[in-house]
């Protein structure tokens, strides 16, 4: 367990490009591998320590990209998922988890009630407080893009879709997305795949954009599409223009310049 609470808040989350002046909020959740020492390896080899499980590896060179490129502040987790997965509310059973896919978290078993109540604390909270901090200083709600990506392989199965757009009860964004989709890419994306808000993944929509009425999208990004620099820049590049197009589509108009 951390030596105190204070020390852990300051590392689980960071905000990029604060005063960012473009009507957007990027958020990433799942940006980092990171785990105190204090945890240790919560029972873990190092290479799942590395493996998705633990983050959404390339999501955050994405986010920063797309950040950049709208003038948008971004917000996000510095901590492994492991410890805490900042886009579920607490009370949920993966919020900690005790198993990820296949894989038992030894770490993550049998916690009582204070250590659970700690990382909620120390990990969820700021989390929290930090994105709504950031959403309240806009005049009027920003729109809300949370960045992910996801394992080409899952249980053993293949997955053929490369990009998924996912919304909650806010479907406005994804379908203008969707309803363009081939004018930007010819990589195979899906609505709510390859989850969906009944798989709990959005909290950060539900809980910071649907509020207050803010067009979102949630972005999934097969993994294997963004191993490299060149590769994640060149995605950023072009969600950041799909995004613009399908917000103009909706009369949001974002800072960039849409290539036609």
């Amino acid at each position: 367990m951390p030596n105190s609470d204070a020390d852990q808040k300051d590392a689980a989350v960071a905000v990029h490009n604060r005063d960012g002046r473009g009507p957007v909020v990027v958020v990433c959740e799942h940006a980092s591998k990171t785990i105190p020492a204090q945890y240790g390896t919560l029972g873990l080899p190092p290479d799942l320590l590395d493996s998705h499980i633990a983050w959404d590896p390339g999501a955050l060179a994405v986010a920063l990209e797309m950040s950049k490129a709208l003038d948008a502040p971004l917000v996000a987790g510095e901590l492994s998922r492991l410890l805490f997965d900042c886009n579920r509310p607490p009370e949920a059973p993966d919020a900690i988890p005790e198993r990820s896919e296949i894989h038992e978290i030894p770490g993550n078993q049998n916690l009582s009630d204070d250590e659970l109540a700690h990382r909620t604390h120390a990990i969820h909270d700021p989390f929290r407080e930090a994105l709504q901090g950031v959403v309240t200083r806009f005049a009027n709600p920003p729109v809300m893009i949370t960045v992910h990506s996801f394992t080409p392989i899952y249980r053993g199965q293949p997955r053929d879709v490369e990009i998924g757009l996912l919304h909650d009860t806010d479907d406005r964004l994804a379908r203008a997305m969707m309803s363009n989709a081939a004018d930007h890419t010819n990589r195979i994306v899906r609505l709510n795949d390859p989850y969906g808000p009944q798989d709990g993944v959005t909290h950060t929509l539900r809980t910071h954009a649907l509020p207050v009425g803010a067009v979102n999208v949630m972005l999934e990004i097969r993994n294997d599409l963004i191993r490299d620099a060149a590769a994640q820049t060149a995605i950023a590049a072009m969600l950041t223009r799909w995004i613009a197009t399908a917000c103009a589509d909706l009369n949001v108009d974002l800072p960039i310049k849409v290539a036609t």
